[in-house]
């Protein structure tokens, strides 16, 4: 095995997790929330329907993203496979990756420009989806079969490892606390304005900094495998990807895989958006208490997905995406059940159990850690489990898919939610259709050989 390469593509990890690290879940989410809710109580709302409002319009605006990300995902791996090239793609969509993150510095607390804000964190989410389905892609041809499932954990554990670095970072030299001073106790940064948001704001020129750093070793150090370099011919890949598509009814482990992670990670994904939100909305959260809980929760990841990693290895990835699926829908359960006055329907303390930490509040950091864990362990196993599912010559096309199973219902579990917060005027009963999300992965899963099948077997 080339360590070199393997340190390069791991590095891809590192460098793009702070946009979910930081913007999709920890800080930027509950500044939006944050914003947003004021806005609408401005605008004559009440302090609950506002809140519902700023999570609902999260939820759209992820909503759309997916769907875009869901149709054009397959067609473009399609075309790489077709061409033979994948780092251009993945040149390309680094710069829509650094555009979205950087242009999130525009989210001002004075007369916020909301739908703006969407729209970018959008074009950023897009960069770093797309990025990810190319460098995925190059997986196979990295080490030997049995050692796919070690390096794929040891990946995002490295990423977790980037992601709370940065987070670290974010909180002890950026973000204001309420005070107006960071967690470190100095002022913000480079003259950063606390009474404005600064220091908050800055979150989103971080992120783009950070990725464009710690890409360098990636593109230095990873080149793809040789071979061919053939022009795009677009009507020959969507009829070599239509053929894929076909052969689902013939391949049912696939067409079974497919579907379940299609909706465990649907659910995963979703509960990272709209954990930050949850936080700041239902528990009432400033931003740099959950920059802590966000610390914990990714602290967690990186051990348990390097953990995983090795029961992958001993295990199979089947083993290790059940359980984790088993985990997660327990905390989807405890935080439909869950307020600062009451959990599953028992009254606790609402503070002062630790300083001004109420019972809800720890269980809400165990949770973090919860799904901190399972979802690196789970996102790990799954990136082996496609693995077992393609080939190296054709990788790009099956990751595609994967991606297309992973979006093709990214509209549905913020639609539902979003749609279910609106109905009933309840941020935490908005969390409930997560649970039969996971449920069904579940069952679907139980009908996916864990070896995965013979077409993609050396």
């Amino acid at each position: 095995m080339d360590r070199k390469r393997i340190w390069g593509w791991w590095f891809f990890d590192w460098a793009s997790q702070p946009y979910h690290t930081l913007l999709l879940t920890f800080v930027f989410s509950i500044y939006f929330a944050e914003v947003a809710k004021t806005h609408f109580i401005a605008l004559g709302y009440s302090s609950t329907i506002a809140g519902a409002n700023a999570q609902a319009l999260w939820g759209y605006g992820l909503s759309i993203t997916g769907v875009l990300i869901a149709v054009l995902a397959p067609i473009l791996g399609a075309i790489a496979d077709g061409s033979g090239r994948r780092m251009g793609w993945i040149w390309l969509f680094s710069g829509l990756y650094v555009l979205g993150a950087a242009g999130l510095w525009s989210l001002t607390p004075e007369q916020p420009a909301l739908v703006q804000a969407v729209v970018l964190f959008g074009i950023g989410l897009i960069g770093t989806e797309f990025a990810t389905i190319f460098t995925n892609a190059l997986l196979p041809g990295l080490a030997p079969r049995d050692e796919i499932g070690r390096l794929s954990g040891s990946g995002y554990a490295f990423g977790y490892l980037g992601g709370v670095s940065a987070l670290a970072i974010m909180l002890l030299l950026f973000a204001e606390t309420p005070s107006g001073r960071t967690l470190a106790g100095i002022e913000p940064l480079f003259g950063l304005d606390p009474a404005l948001r600064e220091g908050t704001r800055f979150v989103g020129p971080f992120t783009a900094i950070w990725y464009a750093v710690f890409m360098i070793p990636f593109f230095l150090w990873v080149r793809e495998p040789r071979g061919p370099r053939r022009p795009i011919r677009l009507g020959a890949s969507l009829r070599d990807l239509g053929s894929l598509i076909a052969s689902l009814r013939h391949r049912r482990s696939l067409r079974n895989w497919l579907l379940s992670s299609m909706f465990s990670r649907d659910a995963l994904n979703a509960l990272y958006g709209f954990g930050g939100v949850y936080a700041g909305t239902v528990l009432g959260w400033p931003v740099f208490l959950a920059g802590v809980f966000g610390v914990i929760s990714a602290i967690s990841a990186a051990i348990i997905s390097w953990l995983g990693g090795r029961a992958d290895r001993a295990f199979g990835p089947r083993a290790v995406i059940a359980a984790c699926i088993l985990a997660l829908t327990a905390i989807c359960v405890l935080l439909v059940g869950m307020d600062r006055a009451s959990v599953m329907g028992i009254p606790v303390a609402e503070g002062g159990v630790i300083g001004s930490l109420g019972v809800a509040d720890l269980l809400f950091f165990l949770c973090g850690a919860v799904i901190g864990g399972a979802g690196g362990a789970l996102q790990a196993a799954s990136r082996t489990m496609m693995v077992r599912h393609t080939t190296e010559e054709r990788a790009t096309e099956g990751f595609g898919l994967y991606a297309l199973s992973g979006k093709a219902t990214a509209f549905l579990a913020p639609f539902l939610i979003a749609v279910t917060t609106d109905l009933s005027g309840n941020q935490r009963v908005g969390l409930a259709p997560l649970i039969l999300i996971f449920l069904v992965a579940l069952v679907l899963l139980g009908w996916v050989d864990p070896d995965g099948e013979e077409e993609a077997r050396p």
